[in-house]
C-alpha cells in the first residue's frame, strides 16, 4: 500500500494538489496522510487580556486546523468516493518542512504531494518557500502540481538528465512503477554543449536504457543555451504530462533550480513536476 503525504494550508492550491493525487492513484491501493501545521504567537498580550475563553491559543489553533482536516476529508471522500482509499489526519504544531522531515520517516512515506505557491504570469509559476525547501531537503520522492493544473492521465513523461549521478533502484522505482501503472511514454533528455559524454555519464546511461528496458522510452540530446530552455523547447514539440527530475547537490538540477534569489525560486514550469533524491544526496 502507497504511503502519500499531503501538506495542506487548506488555500486553492493545496487542494488542487490533493485532488490530483486523488486522481493520479485511483488504481492503488493508498493511504493518505493530510497534514497541517500551525505556529501560533506564544505570547500574545492582547489575546491574554480580553479574551474570555477558557482554551489556550495553541487549543485554539489545534481545533480549527483539526476541524479544517476534517472539512477537506469529508469534501474529497464526496468528490472522489474510492474503497482503496484511506486517510489520516495530521495536525501538528511545528514548521512545515520539519513535519513533513518526521512523518516521512516515521512513516515511510512513499511520496509527498504538494501544490505550488500562485503564479508570476501567464507563463511563470513561482514555487513557494515550503515546496522549494522540501525539494531540496527531502528523502523521498516530491510531486509539485501547479495552481490551478487539471489532472491529465500521463501518456508522456520528460525526463532531463546529465548523467552525472548514481542511480539505483531505491530512487528509480517509483518513476518506473508510474510509467508501467500509466502505460506512459519516457523521454530521457540530454542538453549538448558540445562535449562529448564522458565515460562515466555512457555508463548511467547504459544503465538507464537497461533499467527502463520493459518501459517505451527514447533517448534524446539536444544542443541549447540551457537546459530551462531545453525542457521548455522540447514540449512545444511533444507535450508531456509530467516533468522528473534528480535532485544532487552536485548536479546541474541545483543550478538550475536553488539559487540564492530570497527563499524563492521561478522555474517554467506548467505541468506536474516530481523531484526524486538521489543517491548520493541521501548519504
Amino acid at each position: 500500500m502507497k504511503k502519500i503525504l499531503l501538506p495542506t494550508d487548506f488555500s486553492d492550491n493545496a487542494y488542487n494538489a490533493i485532488k490530483y493525487a486523488v486522481e493520479l492513484f485511483k488504481n492503488d491501493e493508498c493511504t493518505f496522510y493530510l497534514l497541517n501545521t500551525y505556529t501560533p504567537v506564544l505570547y500574545d498580550a492582547e489575546y491574554v487580556l480580553y479574551t474570555p475563553s477558557p482554551m489556550s491559543l495553541d487549543e485554539i489553533y489545534k481545533k480549527n486546523s483539526l476541524k479544517g482536516l476534517t472539512k477537506i476529508e469529508k469534501k474529497i471522500k464526496k468528490a472522489f468516493p474510492n474503497s482503496k482509499h484511506k486517510w489520516e489526519l495530521i495536525s501538528s504544531f511545528n514548521m512545515l518542512n520539519d513535519e513533513i522531515k518526521e512523518q516521512v520517516n516515521e512513516k515511510n512515506i512513499d511520496l509527498v504531494v504538494m501544490g505550488t505557491q500562485g503564479a508570476t504570469g501567464a507563463d511563470m509559476i513561482l514555487f513557494g518557500t515550503h515546496t522549494v525547501q522540501a525539494i531540496k531537503k527531502g528523502t523521498c520522492p516530491v510531486l509539485a502540481i501547479p495552481s490551478g493544473y487539471k489532472f491529465k492521465t500521463l501518456k508522456d513523461i520528460l525526463f532531463p538528465t546529465d548523467y552525472f549521478l548514481n542511480f539505483s533502484d531505491k530512487h528509480l522505482k517509483f518513476l518506473k512503477a508510474l510509467s508501467r501503472k500509466h502505460a506512459a511514454k519516457l523521454h530521457i533528455l540530454n542538453v549538448f554543449f558540445g562535449v562529448l559524454l564522458e565515460p562515466e555519464q555512457e555508463k548511467t546511461k547504459k544503465f538507464l536504457a537497461d533499467y527502463f528496458k520493459n518501459i517505451p522510452h527514447t533517448f534524446y540530446s539536444i544542443e541549447k543555451g540551457s537546459v530551462p530552455k531545453a525542457i521548455d523547447d522540447f514540449q512545444k514539440n511533444i507535450p508531456v504530462d509530467l516533468l522528473v527530475m534528480i535532485n544532487n547537490k552536485h548536479s546541474f538540477f541545483e543550478n538550475i533550480l536553488f539559487r540564492p534569489v530570497v527563499n524563492e525560486i521561478g522555474f517554467h514550469v506548467k505541468i506536474p513536476f516530481l523531484v526524486i533524491p538521489s543517491e548520493n544526496f541521501n548519504s
